[in-house]
């Protein structure tokens, strides 16, 4: 499947806000958007203001903005929209919930990665066990109990010892617990609405694919 391997802050000033995509370095001075929020391209700074966005255009820039920040291609994406549209509660709920029960989600936010794309690598890498089995797809979705543990071979990494440090500094969401010393976590519930760390109104999202 094909990847995105552009700049990361273009992707950010085209939805005109952050999608920390680059972990800590998304908060430094030389970020693109903290510099100068304007759209990404040699004329983005000189473009005439732009006439009011349809209901159609608003709609996709809520649905780029949650595809962006999963690191998630189109198809893929409307892959777990019709899961969540078949699935019972509200369709923009069940969506959020899939995305943030992704394998490379849960790395990222049980703090074994500084970033969601940088957590996809570690998995693919195969420094990951779910259940005590070694996992290489970062789209597997994670069950209430399931265990994630770092493998022996990779415990002395220092990635992991920074990324620690600095989920203790952000904190972790309820949903996870997590074992430092043995570099371990478990899925202790289902993600809940607030507690999504991507400000997007998935309503939204659903009248795009319902059009």
């Amino acid at each position: 499947m094909g990847r995105y391997t552009g700049p990361n802050c273009k992707l950010c000033r085209r939805e005109g806000m952050k999608l920390f995509l680059k972990g800590d370095r998304c908060f430094t001075p030389k970020c693109a958007i903290e510099r100068h929020n304007l759209p990404p391209g040699q004329t983005g700074g000189m473009r005439p203001m732009r006439r009011r966005m349809s209901e159609y255009a608003v709609q996709l820039r809520e649905k780029q903005k949650v595809r962006r920040a999963y690191g998630l291609m189109e198809r893929q994406f409307r892959r777990y929209f019709r899961l969540a549209e078949k699935s019972a509660g509200l369709t923009g709920g069940n969506l959020l919930q899939i995305l943030e029960s992704r394998l490379d989600n849960v790395v990222y936010r049980m703090g074994f990665a500084m970033s969601r794309k940088q957590a996809r690598q570690l998995v693919t890498h195969r420094h990951f066990r779910v259940n005590g089995k070694p996992v290489k797809s970062p789209s597997c979705l994670m069950e209430l109990g399931d265990e994630i543990t770092v493998r022996p071979a990779s415990n002395d990494l220092d990635i992991f010892v920074i990324a620690q440090e600095r989920a203790s500094d952000i904190g972790r969401p309820a949903w996870v617990s997590v074992d430092v010393e043995k570099k371990s976590g478990k899925v202790t519930a289902l993600p809940e609405r607030d507690q999504v760390d991507v400000v997007v109104n998935e309503q939204l999202i659903v009248e795009y694919y319902s059009r």
